[in-house]
Protein backbone atom coordinates (compact mmCIF):
# COMPACT_ATOMS: atom_id res chain seq x y z
CA UNK A 1 0.00 0.00 0.00
CA UNK A 2 3.08 2.31 0.84
CA UNK A 3 4.33 1.92 -2.42
CA UNK A 4 0.70 3.05 -4.24
CA UNK A 5 1.01 5.94 -2.30
CA UNK A 6 4.25 7.24 -2.78
CA UNK A 7 3.87 6.38 -6.76
CA UNK A 8 1.30 8.83 -6.66
CA UNK A 9 2.57 11.42 -4.87
CA UNK A 10 5.43 10.77 -7.23
CA UNK A 11 3.41 11.09 -10.30
CA UNK A 12 1.17 14.20 -8.96
CA UNK A 13 4.90 16.01 -8.35
CA UNK A 14 6.44 14.79 -11.96
CA UNK A 15 3.22 15.61 -13.78
CA UNK A 16 2.80 19.69 -12.19
CA UNK A 17 6.25 19.94 -13.06
CA UNK A 18 6.63 18.81 -16.47
CA UNK A 19 3.12 20.85 -17.24
CA UNK A 20 4.33 23.98 -15.41
CA UNK A 21 8.15 23.78 -16.78
CA UNK A 22 7.72 22.16 -20.50
CA UNK A 23 3.95 21.93 -21.65
CA UNK A 24 2.66 25.64 -20.71
CA UNK A 25 5.30 27.06 -23.17
CA UNK A 26 4.18 24.83 -26.20
CA UNK A 27 1.61 27.01 -27.75
CA UNK A 28 1.95 25.01 -31.18
CA UNK A 29 -0.35 27.53 -34.27
CA UNK A 30 -0.95 30.04 -31.07
CA UNK A 31 -4.32 27.92 -29.71
CA UNK A 32 -2.92 24.28 -29.32
CA UNK A 33 -1.43 23.02 -25.79
CA UNK A 34 -0.91 19.81 -24.46
CA UNK A 35 -2.50 19.38 -20.75
CA UNK A 36 -0.44 16.17 -19.69
CA UNK A 37 -1.18 16.49 -15.76
CA UNK A 38 -4.46 15.15 -16.20
CA UNK A 39 -3.03 12.13 -16.32
CA UNK A 40 -2.97 11.32 -12.57
CA UNK A 41 -7.10 11.81 -12.99
CA UNK A 42 -7.25 8.95 -15.07
CA UNK A 43 -4.39 6.93 -13.50
CA UNK A 44 -5.32 7.08 -10.17
CA UNK A 45 -6.54 3.78 -8.97
CA UNK A 46 -10.08 2.78 -8.57
CA UNK A 47 -10.19 1.59 -5.05
CA UNK A 48 -9.32 4.78 -2.48
CA UNK A 49 -11.09 7.17 -1.25
CA UNK A 50 -13.09 9.13 -3.55
CA UNK A 51 -13.18 12.47 -1.41
CA UNK A 52 -9.33 11.93 -1.41
CA UNK A 53 -9.16 12.06 -5.21
CA UNK A 54 -11.67 14.84 -6.16
CA UNK A 55 -9.48 16.77 -3.13
CA UNK A 56 -6.26 15.97 -4.83
CA UNK A 57 -7.81 16.44 -8.19
CA UNK A 58 -8.64 20.23 -6.69
CA UNK A 59 -4.91 20.87 -5.38
CA UNK A 60 -3.42 19.49 -9.13
CA UNK A 61 -5.58 22.22 -10.59
CA UNK A 62 -5.22 24.86 -8.38
CA UNK A 63 -1.43 23.76 -8.37
CA UNK A 64 -1.77 24.07 -12.36
CA UNK A 65 -3.79 27.42 -11.85
CA UNK A 66 -1.15 28.72 -9.32
CA UNK A 67 1.87 28.51 -11.99
CA UNK A 68 -0.31 29.55 -15.00
CA UNK A 69 -2.05 32.55 -13.86
CA UNK A 70 -5.04 31.48 -14.53
CA UNK A 71 -8.12 32.20 -12.27
CA UNK A 72 -9.11 28.58 -10.94
CA UNK A 73 -10.22 26.93 -14.70
CA UNK A 74 -8.10 24.29 -13.96
CA UNK A 75 -9.37 23.11 -10.93
CA UNK A 76 -12.66 23.32 -11.63
CA UNK A 77 -12.05 21.22 -15.01
CA UNK A 78 -10.49 19.33 -12.76
CA UNK A 79 -12.64 18.33 -10.00
CA UNK A 80 -15.72 18.09 -12.63
CA UNK A 81 -13.73 15.39 -14.60
CA UNK A 82 -12.98 13.54 -10.94
CA UNK A 83 -16.34 14.05 -9.73
CA UNK A 84 -17.75 12.24 -13.28
CA UNK A 85 -14.68 9.53 -13.83
CA UNK A 86 -16.70 6.71 -11.74
CA UNK A 87 -19.82 7.04 -14.92
CA UNK A 88 -16.58 7.40 -17.21
CA UNK A 89 -15.12 3.90 -15.90
CA UNK A 90 -18.40 1.89 -15.74
CA UNK A 91 -19.18 2.64 -19.48
CA UNK A 92 -15.76 2.51 -20.65
CA UNK A 93 -14.88 -0.74 -18.84
CA UNK A 94 -18.47 -2.24 -17.68
CA UNK A 95 -18.11 -5.61 -15.73
CA UNK A 96 -14.40 -4.97 -15.53
CA UNK A 97 -14.82 -1.98 -12.65
CA UNK A 98 -17.89 -3.28 -11.25
CA UNK A 99 -15.62 -5.81 -9.85
CA UNK A 100 -13.32 -2.95 -8.98
CA UNK A 101 -10.55 -5.13 -10.80
CA UNK A 102 -9.11 -2.59 -12.78
CA UNK A 103 -5.99 -2.17 -13.87
CA UNK A 104 -4.86 0.26 -16.89
CA UNK A 105 -1.85 -1.79 -17.74
CA UNK A 106 -3.95 -5.15 -18.21
CA UNK A 107 -7.22 -3.21 -19.83
CA UNK A 108 -7.53 -3.73 -23.52
CA UNK A 109 -6.41 -0.73 -25.65
CA UNK A 110 -9.81 0.36 -27.18
CA UNK A 111 -11.27 0.94 -23.63
CA UNK A 112 -8.44 2.81 -22.42
CA UNK A 113 -8.43 4.78 -24.91
CA UNK A 114 -11.77 5.52 -24.73
CA UNK A 115 -11.64 6.13 -21.45
CA UNK A 116 -8.91 8.63 -22.06
CA UNK A 117 -10.59 10.45 -24.89
CA UNK A 118 -14.15 10.78 -23.20
CA UNK A 119 -12.62 12.32 -20.27
CA UNK A 120 -10.08 14.54 -22.08
CA UNK A 121 -12.63 16.32 -24.24
CA UNK A 122 -14.95 16.68 -20.78
CA UNK A 123 -11.92 18.56 -18.91
CA UNK A 124 -10.88 20.53 -22.23
CA UNK A 125 -14.05 21.57 -22.92
CA UNK A 126 -14.94 22.67 -19.53
CA UNK A 127 -11.10 24.24 -19.52
CA UNK A 128 -11.62 26.35 -22.41
CA UNK A 129 -15.46 27.53 -22.05
CA UNK A 130 -14.36 28.85 -18.67
CA UNK A 131 -11.58 30.38 -20.00
CA UNK A 132 -13.04 32.25 -22.75
CA UNK A 133 -16.78 32.58 -21.27
CA UNK A 134 -18.12 34.29 -24.25
CA UNK A 135 -21.02 32.26 -26.00
CA UNK A 136 -20.23 34.60 -28.99
CA UNK A 137 -16.78 33.03 -29.63
CA UNK A 138 -18.10 29.53 -29.29
CA UNK A 139 -16.32 28.31 -32.64
CA UNK A 140 -12.79 29.08 -30.75
CA UNK A 141 -14.06 27.24 -27.55
CA UNK A 142 -14.64 24.42 -29.92
CA UNK A 143 -11.84 24.58 -31.38
CA UNK A 144 -9.22 25.25 -28.74
CA UNK A 145 -11.39 22.19 -27.30
CA UNK A 146 -10.69 20.10 -30.55
CA UNK A 147 -7.20 20.35 -31.29
CA UNK A 148 -5.87 20.40 -27.49
CA UNK A 149 -7.41 17.50 -27.05
CA UNK A 150 -6.13 15.66 -30.21
CA UNK A 151 -2.57 16.67 -28.63
CA UNK A 152 -3.46 15.55 -24.65
CA UNK A 153 -4.70 12.97 -25.99
CA UNK A 154 -1.37 11.47 -28.30
CA UNK A 155 0.38 12.42 -25.66
CA UNK A 156 -1.28 10.82 -23.17
CA UNK A 157 -1.43 7.49 -25.13
CA UNK A 158 2.05 7.49 -25.83
CA UNK A 159 3.27 8.44 -21.81
CA UNK A 160 0.74 5.18 -21.39
CA UNK A 161 2.42 2.99 -23.72
CA UNK A 162 6.07 4.25 -22.78
CA UNK A 163 5.46 3.90 -18.79
CA UNK A 164 3.30 1.09 -18.82
CA UNK A 165 4.89 -2.71 -17.67
CA UNK A 166 4.25 -5.14 -19.75
CA UNK A 167 2.70 -7.92 -17.43
CA UNK A 168 2.43 -10.34 -20.66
Amino acid sequence: MNSIVSINIVRFVVLVFVQILILNHINFLGYINPYLYILFILLFPVKNNRTLFVFLSFLLGLAIDLFSDSGGVHAAACVTIAYIRLVVLKFCFGMVYEYQAIKFNNVEFGAKMTYIVILTIIHHLILFSLEIFNFSKIILTFQNTLFSSAFTILLCALVTIIFSKNSK
